[in-house]
């Protein structure tokens, strides 16, 4: 070291070593950490962390090692107990290292090593006189935290001490300050380069000691076995290098406890008697909103990427800023120009003036931004600190990183078939008829077994067949301890899916839980899995007698045919459980359905749905592409699965025992099906709503009848509106209800009409307002367009021209020519007039839609032609 820094060291008390208090993940104390190495150059460096990283510390020279990064420690046996240790490329620690490799200079890690705190995190007492509880973590923000301290490991509870006080948030209020951050930007991150590089570390150090002696540990009860073996760890370095030939870089929290003399025998002592595991470490990518702690994972700072843009910007840090987030907004198609960066800096550094602030930090420049660049609004600025405050940068690690086989074969997939993992959310849209994108399809289905969510599915925009999915990918750094987890199953995803699949089916609850796996294994393509899961499925499906569960287990299976026939895959197997299971529900169904409440009912209409869904396409597998004709309605109904419910349909809606909404929903499936003429309809509606009926039940009728079908929408609206027969019954009906009874119908009315959308409503009001006959396929009353008895011709009319110019048809098809038009009207020298405008009656052209009878029988009749 040089002479300045030794005598630095001489009085520190540590017999000449180099200690840099830190503040994790501050770009200040990083460029700092840089400078006072370069000065000093010590022949080895301590870094706080687990000393179990010590064999991976040549991996961050690699080139394929890009920040920010993160150790990740884990037990063997049970990798859901993890912990990490991020790292950032403005982050002191990764700095040190950095420059350690690049020179040759040997690294080691001093914290107490992963092995006795993830043992400490599964509720062992970790003895040493540590009050802490088992699986605590740091507030976010404390300086002096190390990295894994900052975890919160899988397993083990979440606790916090009474009293626990940030040093940074003490500092900045004697200071004045009511923003901690703002105190540490003031102080430390806009502190101008040069003069003595070890000045720094000196003030902070003293800073902490005087905290200290007033505070103790602060609460802290796990430092005092964390400085004890860091003591340790430095007392065998300078005894191997030399006592003022190391550098110790540590949360400035730690400086104190360092510098305090302590006996060899005092730090062993704590140190005994704590609990072990065996753990493995290696490196994972990590991102920046992972830094943050808004995201969830308190890692010390709100804005990484503000702090990124510190570090990496020498000088003229806003003006770069600035720059920046104008860019991002012209991407983002806003209008920004050079003068509104140039105003925008402008504004900042005289907002820093006026607060009496070294450097304008990220508060002055957000408020420039949104005064000058968003025009006052927070949407936009809320997309710049999405994209640039906070970013979505994801690091990199180099494949020669320790990792389990799993993550090897996964690793070997997304390459193969180019799904590079990002921290940005992207939608991605597979067609499964193109191999590479049914491969992608299977490897994310695989993971989502596997409970490794880097994907999830959405609804596909533009197409609704089964031959194309549409997928939201985001890789979160937790994705790593869950492919750890899942390489108990097997080494490649295929064999580990396998092997959870059938895990999973023979542990599995309920029926449901069975026929959800079969679907995922055949969308996973997991051949080997599917047999052990049909297995079960048949024992589950003998066994179980509630309809409602098989009810409920039919459709999943129904939807596993479709994806086997789009995959090509052989369903035979599961068509045959599927049928037998379909024959149970049709045989178990009307018993099921009687003595229902208002809940159990309004939930079995949901299984009859269901299930109509699931037979419309059983039977499509049963028959193939030359399906059975139709049952005759007074058959048996035998011919064909489908044959078969549409007689169980007619025994529920005919049954008074089946609960209203059932029986409605029932009659309303056969109608759209064409089983059920308009005059049954009818009749099965009048006895459903007769005046010997109670209100409630008439009600719940017309709600199973009216309300949304299995898809939702409004169909039942419609029906109404084009068939006022039926809406005529319902009014009759409801104007029977006495008083008292209309209150209690009143919210299961309301519940059905308003699922309408505000067209259909407002339709039906129309039509009650004028009266309804209920006996009559066509109601009266007249008045308002688009409402009479009649159809209105000439407005017919007035559409041809449309119509004609649609279908590309360039002359009418031949009709009677219209009168000749009066000289009085003429219109474009002679030409012939569109027939929209013309009156047949009277010989005039009124330029308007409304006609009489005479014309309109010809227009009509080319209307239909045109149709037709």
């Amino acid at each position: 070291m040089t002479g300045a820094g030794v005598e630095t060291r001489a009085a520190a008390g540590t017999g000449g070593a180099l200690l840099l208090g830190v503040r994790h993940h501050g770009p200040g104390s990083a460029r700092a950490v840089r400078a006072a190495l370069d000065e000093a150059r010590p022949d080895a460096v301590l870094v706080e962390g687990p000393p179990e990283a010590d064999a991976l510390v040549h991996l961050a020279a690699d080139e394929g090692m890009r920040p920010p990064v993160a150790l990740l420690a884990h037990v063997v046996d049970e990798p859901g107990r993890s912990a990490f240790w991020p790292l950032a490329e403005f982050s002191p620690e990764w700095v040190a290292i950095r420059w350690a490799v690049e020179r040759g200079v040997p690294v080691r890690f001093i914290d107490l090593p992963a092995a006795h705190s993830l043992a400490r995190a599964d509720g062992v007492d970790g003895g040493g006189g540590a009050d802490e509880k088992p699986g605590e973590r740091e507030e976010p923000g404390r300086p002096g935290e190390e990295p894994g301290e900052r975890e919160e490991p899988v397993a083990g509870g979440a606790g916090e001490d009474a009293v626990r006080i940030d040093p940074i948030a003490v500092l900045a209020e004697t200071a004045g300050y009511d923003d901690p951050e703002r105190w540490w930007e003031d102080v430390v991150e806009h502190r101008e380069a040069g003069g003595d590089a070890l000045a720094p570390f000196e003030a902070v150090s003293d800073a902490m000691e005087a905290l200290r002696e007033v505070y103790g540990d602060g609460g802290h009860g796990r430092d005092l076995i964390r400085e004890a073996h860091m003591r340790l760890q430095l007392r065998a370095a300078q005894k191997e290098f030399g006592p003022d030939r190391v550098a110790v870089v540590c949360g400035a929290w730690h400086v104190p406890a360092l510098r305090r003399k302590a006996t060899v025998a005092a730090d062993r002592a704590l140190l005994k008697g704590l609990p072990k595991v065996k753990a493995e470490m290696t490196w994972v990518p990590w991102t920046h909103r992972r830094l943050s702690r808004s995201s969830g994972y308190g890692a010390g700072i709100a804005s990484p990427g503000w702090y990124g843009h510190l570090f990496a910007a020498a000088d003229r840090p806003v003006e770069r800023w600035m720059t920046k987030v104008a860019g991002l907004l012209r991407d983002e198609d806003r209008l920004v120009s050079s003068a509104h960066v140039i105003e925008a800096v402008r504004l900042a550094d005289t907002l820093a003036a006026m607060r009496g602030r070294p450097l304008a930090g990220l508060s002055e420049t957000t408020d420039a931004v949104r005064a000058v660049m968003c025009e006052g609004s927070d949407v936009p600025l809320a997309l710049v600190h999405d994209k640039l405050v906070v970013g979505d940068v994801l690091g990199e690690v180099p494949e020669s990183a320790p990792a389990v086989p799993l993550q090897r074969d996964l690793t070997r997939a997304q390459r193969r078939l180019r799904l590079k993992p990002e921290a940005l959310e992207r939608e991605v849209e597979l067609d499964l008829r193109k191999e590479t994108d049914a491969a992608r399809s299977t490897l994310l289905h695989r993971l989502r077994l596997l409970g490794v969510d880097w994907g999830r599915p959405a609804r596909s925009r533009g197409s609704t067949g089964t031959f194309r999915e549409t997928w939201r990918l985001r890789w979160e750094p937790e994705l790593s301890v869950r492919v750890a987890e899942a390489g108990v199953w097997g080494t490649t995803v295929l064999g580990a899916a396998t092997g959870k699949a059938s895990a999973d089916a023979v542990g599995a609850a309920g029926l449901s839980d069975v026929t959800a796996l079969a679907e995922r294994c055949l969308l996973a393509e997991l051949p080997e899995a599917l047999p052990v899961v049909m297995r079960v499925l048949a024992d589950r499906a003998a066994l179980d007698a509630d309809v409602g569960h098989l009810a409920q287990a039919l459709p999943a299976l129904v939807r596993s045919l479709r994806y086997g026939d789009v995959r090509g895959t052989d369903t035979g197997a599961l068509g045959e459980v599927a049928l037998g299971l379909a024959e149970r529900v049709f045989v178990g169904l009307p018993g099921a359905c009687a003595g229902l409440d208002t809940d159990a009912a309004l939930e079995m209409r949901g299984h009859v749905d269901a299930v109509h869904q699931a037979v419309g396409l059983l039977g499509e597998f049963r028959a193939g592409p030359a399906e059975e004709p139709p049952a005759d309605p007074g058959g048996d109904g035998t011919r064909g699965i489908r044959a078969r419910w549409s007689s169980v349909l007619r025994v529920l809606a005919r049954r008074e025992a089946v609960a209203g909404v059932v029986r409605g929903r029932c009659v309303r499936l056969l109608l759209d099906g064409g089983e059920l003429a308009d005059g049954e309809v009818a009749r099965l509606m009048g006895l459903a709503l007769s005046r010997g009926s109670e209100p409630a039940e008439g009600a719940a009728w017309i709600e199973g009848f009216v309300g949304g079908g299995p898809g939702g929408g409004s169909g039942g609206g419609m029906l109404l509106v084009h068939d006022e027969r039926l809406l005529g019954l319902v009014d009759d009906w409801l104007s029977g209800v006495s008083d008292d009874a209309f209150i209690d119908v009143l919210p299961l009315l309301r519940r059905t009409f308003s699922a309408y959308e505000p067209g259909v409503r407002r339709t039906l009001g129309e039509l009650v307002r004028r009266g309804t006959r209920g006996a009559g396929s066509v109601a009266g009353g007249g008045g308002v367009p688009g409402f009479a008895e009649q159809i209105d011709a000439a407005r017919a009319d007035a559409v041809v021209p449309t119509v004609r110019l649609l279908l590309g048809m360039a002359h009418p098809h031949p009709h009677p020519q219209p009168p000749p038009q009066p000289p009085a009207q003429p219109r474009g020298h002679g030409q012939q007039q569109p027939e929209a405008d013309t009156d047949t009656e009277t010989g005039t052209n009124t330029g308007t839609d409304i006609g009489t009878e005479t014309g309109t029988d010809t227009e009509n009749g080319d209307l239909v032609g045109v149709a037709g």
